[in-house]
């Protein structure tokens, strides 16, 4: 005689894409593409309102160091059988591995956390934008990837939307010099982030979560030289009980929850339709910069809004137009 409640079934389907879940809460969520990928986007652009609280609860170094620390725990729990998997492939490749999570996670890191000491989350969450232009940059000079005419004036515009950020919507910053030091090191986070990007397609053939699972080993390890420095030149700040609750939100969900959503959304729906959600994150990080940290949003943060996103949306809207 069968005992407790059996689970149903059902088939859902996105474009040619179909799989079957049970209805239990979790796999309602987890079988949501849209959803997901919503959710990615806002808890990375958390990540930009946690860098300005962390202002004063916890130094910049001690935060991405103790951040990739609490995503190892996390990853012990439940990646430990693919890594002893793909250990053999993982170790051939070490070298490229410790580069790697040194630039993505640690160098990318660093520059973000830090920046946010010298400007706004507006500002931050929007210079973000420049990261797909950026990423066209790399392929070209790195790999040779082409563009065509509407994808690099998308780009250019996108750029342009960055470049009314760091004057402050006043031409007569050009003529000083008097950029904001936290936006250029935002950008130069922008500038190492895309070279992360380029040079992923060149991992080890390994699953997903056993890669993700080496670069944060490398961020860890990496990062302790920069820990050391921050100590030893007396700019270190120990977190405060706030600080370990931004470190803990920035361990769970900008680095292994948005992951997990994206990486299913991309499962259900294709990498194209998933990527176009990636926008959201200027956008995100704007409103909950105004919402959460009170700050002001200017016309000059609109037109760069406008420019970022629509020179986004040209470059992809240009690339199908092409790729037809």
């Amino acid at each position: 005689m069968a005992t407790g409640h059996s689970r149903k079934e059902t088939t859902k389907c996105f474009g040619e894409r179909c799989f079957v879940a049970d209805d239990g809460l979790w796999s309602r969520l987890y079988g949501r593409p849209y959803l997901l990928l919503v959710l990615s986007p806002l808890f990375w652009a958390g990540n930009t309102v946690a860098s300005r609280l962390a202002v004063g609860e916890v130094s910049p170094m001690a935060l991405t160091t103790y951040r990739w620390s609490g995503v190892l725990l996390l990853l012990t729990l439940f990646a430990r059988r693919s890594v002893l998997a793909d250990w053999p492939a993982m170790r051939a490749r070490l070298p490229y591995m410790l580069a790697m999570g040194a630039l993505g996670f640690t160098i990318f890191n660093a520059f973000y956390y830090i920046a946010a000491h010298f400007t706004s989350a507006v500002n931050i969450g929007i210079i973000q934008g420049a990261l797909p232009g950026l990423v066209f940059v790399f392929a070209y000079l790195i790999v040779g990837t082409r563009a065509g005419m509407g994808q690099l004036a998308g780009m250019a515009t996108t750029l342009v939307g960055v470049g009314v950020i760091a004057i402050k919507g006043d031409l007569s910053t050009l003529a000083s010099l008097d950029f904001n030091a936290g936006d250029l090191m935002m950008l130069g986070a922008c500038v190492v982030y895309a070279l992360y990007t380029v040079l992923l397609p060149r991992r080890p053939k390994i699953s997903g979560l056993s890669f993700f699972a080496g670069l944060s080993v490398a961020a860890l390890l990496t990062s302790l030289p920069f820990l050391a420095a921050e100590i030893a030149m007396g700019q270190y700040v120990a977190p405060t009980a706030f600080g370990w609750a931004l470190v803990a939100y920035c361990a769970v969900f900008p680095s292994v929850v948005s992951q997990v959503f994206f990486v299913r959304g991309v499962e259900l729906v294709g990498p194209g339709r998933a990527g176009v959600f990636i926008n959201l994150i200027p956008v995100f990080g704007s409103i909950l910069a105004v919402l959460v940290l009170g700050e002001s949003f200017r016309l000059y943060h609109a037109a760069a809004l406008a420019l970022v996103l629509g020179g986004i949306f040209w470059a992809e809207w240009s690339k199908r137009g092409e790729a037809g």
